[in-house]
């Protein structure tokens, strides 16, 4: 009796739903602390086509827009960005995806660029220190 209990048991707890899907990657809708990188920030938009087209996150492309992408962070995250060579920093919104540079871990805008004092050098160090996390929205253009 006590093996044909536990048996039964058994079979009843092997029935339970396990999750369908599993993954590593971080939840970005329950992380509660803000991350803060280093590395090569670069910028795009300045007569490499991009100006005018559509973002990751659906939005126009404005060189001398405000932005930065990043390969991971989700769209539309808010982050401040420091130039560690003079000390600018700039608030701007994650909503491209990019660098595909190795080495790399932001693109800023030309615009932004522009106001972080970097444009003649190309790249320059930076510290990234997320304000806000996105909410990964594509905006739909009418």
């Amino acid at each position: 009796m006590k093996i044909s209990s536990l048996l039964l048991i058994l079979l009843i707890l092997s029935c339970a739903p396990s999750p369908r899907y599993n993954s590593n990657e971080v939840n970005w809708k329950n992380k509660d602390t803000k991350d803060t990188f280093y590395g090569i920030s670069s910028f795009y938009g300045l007569d490499d086509g991009f100006d005018g087209n559509l973002t990751a996150n659906g939005e126009i492309y404005d060189k001398d827009g405000i932005s930065a992408a990043h390969k991971t962070l989700p769209l539309n995250s808010v982050v401040k960005v420091t130039n560690l060579s003079n000390g600018k920093s700039l608030t701007l919104r994650i909503n491209d995806r990019g660098p595909y540079i190795d080495g790399r871990i932001l693109d800023c805008s030309y615009g932004a660029a522009l106001k972080l004092d970097f444009v003649q050098e190309g790249t320059t160090e930076v510290k990234v220190k997320v304000i806000k996390w996105g909410d990964n929205v594509y905006k739909k253009q009418n």
